[in-house]
Parts: C-alpha cells; structure tokens; sequence
C-alpha cells in the first residue's frame, strides 16, 4: 500500500507509549533488516510481502509510536493487526477513521477520532476489509 498508518496507544484521548519488549516479542520474526535499536524495521510476512516500519524508543518514557509504510496486502496485515493489538494500539489511517479492537477503546481515543472509529478484529482479513471500505 502506498499510504501510512499509524499504531498509537491512547488513555483518556492522550497518546502514552507503547511498550518496546512487546514490540521486539512480535517483530523479531519477521525483521529482515533494521531491528528496534535503529528506529527502522523491515518486515517480510510469510508470503513474502513486507513493510517498513518507524519508531523510535525514548528511553524511559518509552515508544510514542510506529509508523508503517510501504506494506503488502496479504500476511503483512494480519502482522500489523497482531502487532496493534499486542501493544494495545489503535491503528490510525493516514486519512479515514481508527481502527479499534474493544469497543470500550472508544473512549480513550481523541475527541475527533471516536466518531468514525471501527471495531475490527486483528486479523488480516478484518484489518484488509477496513482498508476495503475507505
């Protein structure tokens, strides 16, 4: 896809960091160059789709978040689905409303993003019918 999203984590409408050992928990096996120390990933899924993801940690306060670029359709979205999930981040379009998978997130979102939310289920196939709908 040629457009970004953006997994954010957020408590009462503000962004809080994203917790940095989940994020390596998850990636590691897809990294095929960069890695969380450089602030630059490239992930390859199963079926050899990838993405470049961005992020960047700032030591105790944490990773604000993680830019995904770049990313294949296929097993790349149900990375980036589990990837959001397991830090407990919404995923936000570059344009269009976040994505959600708790209807009880809701209310930690942003004033202007609660509205247009969707509640999806972190999968590749609900994340891939999301990106369908825009």
């Amino acid at each position: 896809m040629s457009y970004s999203i953006f997994l954010l984590r957020f408590v009462d409408r503000e962004v809080v960091a994203l917790d940095a050992e989940r994020f390596r928990h998850v990636t590691e096996p897809y990294v095929v160059a960069g890695g969380p120390e450089e602030g630059f990933s490239l992930l390859r899924a199963e079926d050899g789709g990838e993405a470049d993801l961005y992020h960047e940690s700032h030591g105790e306060s944490g990773m604000p978040g993680v830019t995904a670029t770049h990313f294949a359709r296929g097993a790349m979205l149900g990375v980036l689905a589990r990837l959001a999930a397991a830090l407990g981040a919404s995923i936000v379009p570059q344009s269009g409303g976040a994505l959600i998978f708790h209807e009880n997130d809701r209310r930690h979102l942003p004033v202007d993003l609660q509205g247009n939310a969707v509640v999806i289920a972190p999968t590749e196939e609900a994340l891939q019918a999301a990106f369908d709908a825009r």
